[in-house]
């Protein structure tokens, strides 16, 4: 499922913290992150999380107030989701793949392989 620019800016913000935020503290990043974009409202912050929240994006620590939020899963396992979606919705998974592998750096070949040889049965 892909985000709306503001749902990215967001998750990138909760992403990139171990701790859950508020709003109020989420709206301050924003405006650091971007100082020459409009400011957020925290009423929008608000919504966005509470759309987050419904896509199962977002946990609300309702515990006490003000409420904190954090990212339900981590940015790699959003990012694999992706690419299960897109992958998913193609009839020839093997000829995307394939094309994909042709793209990509001796880097990451590199990493690749080691990831399937270590994801390997034994």
């Amino acid at each position: 499922m892909s985000l709306g620019q503001l749902e990215q800016q967001v998750m990138d913000l909760l992403w990139d913290r171990t701790e859950p935020l508020t709003a109020n503290e989420l709206r301050d990043q924003l405006i650091e992150r971007s100082p020459h974009a409009p400011e957020p409202a925290v009423t929008t912050v608000l919504t966005v999380l509470t759309r987050l929240t419904k896509k199962g994006f977002v946990l609300r620590e309702s515990g006490k107030r003000p409420h904190r939020f954090r990212a339900a899963n981590s940015r790699e396992e959003h990012t694999v989701e992706l690419l299960n979606e897109v992958l998913g919705a193609v009839p020839d998974r093997e000829a995307v793949l394939a094309r994909f592998v042709g793209t990509i750096g001796p880097e990451e070949a590199a990493a690749l392989r080691r990831a399937l040889n270590s994801s390997a049965p034994a």
